[in-house]
C-alpha cells in the first residue's frame, strides 16, 4: 500500500493549467496504477489522462470592429482566469502599441480605455483605411496565447460629380457620366429621370484599398430638353439606406429665334416708336444687329440691347427694319415695316340758327376715315377731328314733315283716285239713259212711219 504522499509540477500545455500547480497524492496514483509501476511510469501515464479530462478554455478573446473612416473604433480583449500575466496589444504590422497598459507606440490616436482582469479596451479615433486589419490581443504565460481582432473600415461615397462627354445639340446625343471617384466597398449608381431609372454602362477601378465608380448614359435630346431634370444616386451600406444624389439639369445648344415685338396703334407723325426684338437660343445671343434695308438707321435712332426706339417720327422714317441675332448653332432675323401718317384734320362748319332756336352743343367725336374717303387723302389712316352743332330738334321737325307731306301726298291721291272713280260711274249712267232716250224716240218714229203707211194704205 503505498502511503507516501508526492508532489508534482504539471506542465502547462493548455491555458487551463496557466501557472497552475497541480498536486497529486500517491495514494491516488497507487489506487489507479498498480504498485509494481515505478513513480516515472505512473506520471507518464497519468498526466495525459489528466490534460485529457480537463476541460477546453481559451485564455483570450477578441471581437471584430467595423467602424466608418473618420470615425472611433473600440478594440476589446477578453482575458479568461488572468493572473497578472503580461498582455500586448499589437497592430496589423505587428507594432507593440500596448504592453501591460503602458503605451508603446508614439500614437496619440490610440487611448487605452479599460484594463481589468477581465477586459482589456483600446480606442482608435480618426480611422482611416490604412488603419485596417488585425489587431492582435497577446496574453504572454508559459506558453503564448493571442487572438485577432479584425478591424474593418467602410468609406461612404461623396456625392457623386456629373461630367459632360458629349455636348448636347439639338437633334443629337448627350453624353453624360457620373462618378464617384471614392467608396468602400464600391458603391452602386444609378441615373434617375421623372421617377425612371436610365440603364447606364457601370465601370469600377480598384484603387488599393478604395473603389471608384462611374455610370455613362447616352439620350437623344432636343430643344425641348433643355432644363429637364436629371439625377445621379450613390447608394452605399455606409450609408444606411440613404443615398447621395447629384440633381443635373440638361444644357442643350440650339440656333436662336428672333421676333419683332410690334406696337399697337397707327404711327403719326411725332409719335415715338419702341420696337422690342425677341430673342431666344442656347446659348443666348449677346449682340443684337439693328438695321434698315436698303437705309440706314435715323439719327434719332436709340439702340438698347433688344430695343429699338425712335423719337418724335416723321414720313421719312418709314421703311423696314431688320433685327438679327446668331450664336455657336446658327442665326435669325425678323423684320418690321414701318408707316407713318401725316396728320389731317377736316373741321366741319356749324350751321347758323336763328336766335330764338336754342343751340345745343355736343361733344368732339373722332371718325377713322377710310383711305378712299376723300379725293387723294394724305393719310388714310388719319384721325380726323369733326365739330358737330345740328339741333336734334331741327333734324326731328324735318323729319316730322317729310313724314307729314307723304301722309298728304297719299291722301290727296287716294281722294283723287275715288273722285275719278266716280265720275267714270255718273258718266257711263247719264250714257245709259241718254241711249234709252234715243231708242224710244227710234221706235215712237218707227210707230209713226208705220202709221202713216197704214194711212196710205
Amino acid at each position: 500500500m503505498c502511503t507516501a504522499t508526492h508532489t508534482y509540477k504539471l506542465p502547462h500545455t493548455h491555458s487551463t493549467f496557466h501557472h497552475t500547480m497541480r498536486t497529486v497524492r500517491s495514494s491516488v496514483l497507487c489506487c489507479l496504477l498498480p504498485a509494481s509501476f515505478s513513480l516515472v511510469l505512473r506520471c507518464l501515464i497519468l498526466v495525459p489522462v489528466l490534460l485529457y479530462i480537463t476541460p477546453h478554455c481559451q485564455a483570450v478573446q477578441a471581437e471584430n470592429v467595423e467602424v466608418l473612416e473618420g470615425g472611433t473604433a473600440h478594440i476589446s480583449c477578453r482575458l479568461q482566469d488572468y493572473d497578472g500575466s503580461i498582455v500586448v496589444i499589437q497592430n496589423p504590422r505587428r507594432q507593440t502599441l500596448f504592453f501591460n497598459g503602458t503605451r508603446a507606440l508614439k500614437d496619440d490616436r490610440f487611448q487605452m480605455v479599460l484594463f481589468t482582469p477581465r477586459l482589456v479596451r483600446i480606442a482608435l479615433t480618426n480611422v482611416s483605411v490604412s488603419d485596417e486589419g488585425g489587431y492582435f490581443c497577446q496574453l504572454y504565460t508559459d506558453s503564448t496565447h493571442h487572438q485577432v481582432a479584425t478591424l474593418s473600415v467602410l468609406v461612404p461615397p461623396e456625392t457623386p460629380t456629373v461630367e459632360v462627354k458629349q455636348e448636347a445639340v439639338e437633334g443629337g446625343e448627350a453624353e453624360l457620366t457620373c462618378v464617384s471617384p471614392r467608396s468602400k466597398p464600391a458603391a452602386t449608381l444609378r441615373w434617375m429621370r421623372n421617377g425612371r431609372e436610365i440603364q447606364g454602362v457601370v465601370s469600377q477601378q480598384d484603387n488599393g484599398k478604395t473603389f471608384s465608380v462611374s455610370s455613362t448614359i447616352r439620350i437623344p435630346v432636343e430643344r425641348k430638353d433643355n432644363g429637364a431634370a436629371l439625377n445621379c444616386e450613390a447608394l452605399h451600406p455606409a450609408l444606411s439606406g440613404q443615398k447621395k444624389i447629384r440633381h443635373y439639369r440638361l444644357d442643350v445648344y440650339f440656333a436662336p429665334t428672333a421676333r419683332i415685338v410690334p406696337p399697337s396703334g397707327i404711327l403719326r407723325e411725332g409719335d415715338s416708336l419702341s420696337l422690342t426684338c425677341s430673342i431666344t437660343g442656347n446659348p443666348l445671343p449677346r449682340n443684337i444687329l439693328w438695321s434698315r434695308i436698303n437705309d440706314t438707321l435715323p439719327e434719332r435712332a436709340d439702340i438698347n440691347g433688344p430695343v429699338l426706339q425712335i423719337s418724335r417720327l416723321s414720313q421719312s422714317h418709314n421703311g423696314t427694319y431688320l433685327c438679327q441675332a446668331q450664336n455657336n448653332f446658327g442665326r435669325a432675323a425678323d423684320q418690321y415695316t414701318l408707316l407713318v401718317y401725316e396728320n389731317v384734320s377736316v373741321p366741319t362748319t356749324v350751321p347758323t340758327t336763328t336766335p330764338t332756336q336754342p343751340i345745343t352743343s355736343h361733344p368732339t367725336t373722332s371718325i377713322l376715315l377710310s383711305p378712299g374717303y376723300a379725293p387723294k387723302p394724305k393719310d388714310p389712316g388719319a384721325v380726323v377731328e369733326t365739330h358737330s352743332a345740328v339741333p336734334y330738334a331741327v333734324i326731328g321737325g324735318v323729319l316730322a314733315l317729310l313724314v307729314f307731306t307723304v301722309i298728304c301726298v297719299l291722301i290727296v291721291t287716294i281722294w283723287c283716285s275715288v273722285r275719278q272713280k266716280g265720275s267714270y260711274l255718273t258718266h257711263e249712267a247719264s250714257g245709259l239713259d241718254e241711249h234709252g232716250e234715243v231708242q224710244e224716240a227710234f221706235l215712237n218714229g218707227n210707230d209713226a212711219s208705220q202709221g202713216k203707211k197704214e194711212y196710205l194704205l
